[in-house]
């Protein structure tokens, strides 16, 4: 399938700008979640626990160095 639409000059204008909103908002959510997971391995003494993703979706916790078992989604709701 072709694609029918070009954006415009102005067009592409308008989205950089919307791009450059959508990082800064990515920022600010993955530096939320870094401070959970400080929290977190604080909390329960585990070394490095994250909240883990994978092909785009949350699936559970775990640890970086994965010498734990990860705990799925469905466990955690």
């Amino acid at each position: 399938m072709k694609n029918k639409i070009t954006p415009t000059k102005t067009q592409i204008a308008i989205l950089k700008l919307y791009w450059d909103m959508f990082q800064a908002e990515q920022s600010l959510f993955y530096g939320r979640i870094g401070e959970l997971e400080k929290a977190m391995s604080k909390k329960t003494g585990i070394k490095d626990i994250e909240f883990f993703q994978c092909d785009g979706d949350w699936v559970g916790i775990g640890n970086a160095e994965r010498t734990m078992k990860l705990i799925q989604r469905e466990e955690l709701e």
